[in-house]
């Protein structure tokens, strides 16, 4: 069985794509793997990476509303599906597994046009406009929040096996250790993404002295694109944290973005966060963090909002009190969910095989 998978642009995008390859490895290691994606995107790191084949097409972002600019993509993308046409043929392909993103659209349009079924898994609160099209082109969704996709099963977020298998109270001594942190400490972990987050980047800069002098020990990824910080005792920042199992190990408390790949790992680890949502696009970062914020485990504050007496208010009363950060906690890991890549995988062999069956049958 041939397994094509179509997802590209994020890595809010790619990686559960990878986590889902990867269970499939597990459960069934005569099972081939390759990817659709862009020449441009992150897909063309990550995916070689991990160990799998990717097929590229060209980028074709499609127009928010209806212009001639949706008349002049046309002939860019149906070269692009004509590529990943091709590449289902050759392949012989039974599924094509979709996760968003304007470079898995040609690959949604191919399996269309060739008949081989499409699953597809939306992440977001709010769904992008490649799921949307997707959806309309498949019988097989599925949404982390739901409702998002019309008659979809509510299925997790695939994660790392690192995330998903972490118990973050035996590991923490260790990790600890690792940073050059007291066991005891409260520790605030802070962190935008590969390439941080201004917003609190400024923040915190402004409000650093005073919550070094309240105690807490803080982990700043301040991001790669971004003038390092200072150190001083107390204060790490790094420009990356390419072991987020371990940070999160390390932390009490995490003031974060609210991207769906960041909430659904909180929630797993039971960390308890402060979310900052990103305050463009169509508003799903506050959707994404909505859920887990109403079950207990995390606080929710505008980007406007966020500012460095907020900091000092609001998070030294949240991590010296120990009570509260353990009900947090228990909320986070309620919610979480640590099997999704698994059941996802398996739900994909079994609409593989069932297109197999027909294409027997019909033989």
């Amino acid at each position: 069985m041939h397994i094509v998978f179509a997802a590209g642009g994020t890595a809010g995008h790619i990686e559960p794509a990878l986590n889902t390859a990867d269970a499939l490895r597990r459960l069934d290691s005569t099972v081939s793997i390759s990817f659709i994606g862009s020449e441009r995107g992150l897909e063309s790191e990550l995916v070689p990476a991990r160990g799998y084949p990717l097929i590229t097409t060209a980028a074709v972002p499609f127009p928010r509303r209806v212009s001639a600019d949706l008349l002049r993509m046309w002939p860019a993308l149906n070269s692009s599906v004509r590529t990943a046409r091709d590449h289902l043929r050759s392949t012989q392909a039974r599924v094509v597994v979709g996760f968003g993103g304007y470079a898995a659209v040609p690959g949604y349009l191919a399996a269309w046009r060739q008949g081989v079924p499409l699953v597809i898994h939306e992440a977001n609160a709010t769904a992008g406009l490649a799921n949307k099209l997707g959806a309309r082109l498949s019988s097989h969704t599925a949404s982390v929040v739901p409702g998002v996709l019309p008659n979809s099963r509510r299925m997790g977020m695939p994660m790392r096996r690192a995330i998903t298998s972490l118990d973050r109270q035996s590991a923490r001594k260790g990790a600890r250790e690792r940073w050059g942190i007291p066991s005891e400490a409260r520790v605030l972990l802070v962190f935008g993404g590969s390439q941080g987050a201004a917003r609190l980047n400024s923040a915190l800069e402004q409000a650093l002295p005073d919550l070094l002098s309240a105690g807490i020990f803080i982990v700043h990824s301040y991001g790669t694109r971004n003038q390092e910080p200072a150190a001083q005792p107390g204060y790490f920042p790094v420009p990356y944290i390419a072991d987020m199992a371990e940070a999160y190990a390390v932390a009490d408390l995490a003031l974060t973005r609210a991207g769906a790949m960041t909430c659904a790992e909180l929630a797993a680890v039971g960390l308890p966060a402060a979310y900052v949502p990103l305050p463009i696009g169509n508003g799903e970062q506050r959707f994404n963090a909505l859920p887990v914020v109403s079950a207990g485990g995390g606080v929710l504050v505008s980007d406007e909002d966020l500012t460095p007496e907020w900091l000092r208010t609001v998070i030294p009363e949240i991590l010296h009190d120990e009570q509260r950060l353990l009900s947090m906690s228990h909320a986070a890991a309620e919610f979480g969910d640590r099997d999704a890549d698994e059941r996802m995988a398996r739900w994909i062999l079994s609409v593989g095989e069932m297109s197999g069956n027909r294409g027997n049958a019909a033989a």
